[in-house]
């Protein structure tokens, strides 16, 4: 390793040279903040509906139930997916057939897969992103619910006035987590449900998905390693600028 060569740069070339570094980091990025802004939303609010839900067996039952995808592999989901989506077999356009309908190609149909992707990681992800808000919830001092509620504040009054400012640390923290990641898509998810098809490309490739078939064809690590600390570099410039923004506003939920 010590006698190799130094290339210098050479191993970012690829990226520069394929013209398609604006695509693949536009997709990975916008791919990424619709993944966070979808996941965090509707956790938030699923976890303040199910704690204004006074029985605790559904509390539980409904939090197992949304938990499950979490654990599904996303080879088994990009199955699912194929059998529901299928132009000859698949069981939406066998739905269509049977309402007289003419059935169409999803997989020819790149518009569609932006809102097909956001929903299945939404599917996969907000049990899990539910339960962490819930247990933040969990921890509000029940001292202050009941005061409002002698008060006479509503449920809405209590959501809006209590429950959602304390939820403030736990959501920042998760989003500066969340935006250092924000250069590196979940090629499982990319991969299973998209697979070799070129058609879908333009809508749905990713940093992860691009290198992974450059390196089948030219066997080049480096050129992964380049990849890496391209995409790690970026994480950590928009984690130290997010942190200098909730520093600036809120000094106190900010990392350091």
């Amino acid at each position: 390793m010590f006698k190799s060569p130094f290339v210098g740069l050479e191993n970012f070339r690829f990226l520069f040279i394929s013209g398609k570094l604006w695509l693949l980091t536009r997709n990975t990025v916008l791919y990424n903040l619709a993944f966070i802004l979808s996941s965090n939303f509707f956790a938030i609010m699923i976890a303040v509906m199910l704690n204004e839900v006074k029985s605790r067996l559904f509390k539980k039952v409904t939090q197992t139930i949304m938990l499950l995808p979490h654990f599904i592999s996303f080879v088994i989901v990009g199955v699912f997916a194929y059998n529901i989506l299928s132009y000859d077999f698949g069981l939406l356009n066998g739905f269509i057939k049977k309402m007289g309908m003419e059935p169409i190609s999803v997989y020819g149909m790149p518009e569609l897969w932006p809102g097909i992707i956001v929903f299945v990681n939404l599917w996969k992800s907000v049990g899990y992103s539910t339960i962490v808000y819930f247990a933040a919830i969990t921890g509000i001092n029940p001292e202050i619910y009941e005061a409002a509620h002698i008060d006479g504040a509503n449920a809405w009054q209590r959501v809006r006035s209590i429950t959602l400012p304390n939820l403030k640390p736990t959501f920042i923290i998760l989003l500066l987590f969340a935006l250092g990641q924000i250069m590196r898509g979940n090629f499982q998810l990319f991969y299973n449900l998209v697979g070799p098809n070129a058609r879908l490309f333009p809508l749905t490739d990713i940093i992860e998905t691009y290198v992974f078939r450059s390196l089948l064809v030219n066997f080049n690590f480096s050129m992964g390693a380049a990849v890496s600390l391209y995409q790690s570099i970026f994480g950590f410039a928009l984690v130290m600028f997010s942190n200098w923004v909730v520093r600036h506003y809120e000094p106190d939920y900010a990392l350091f």
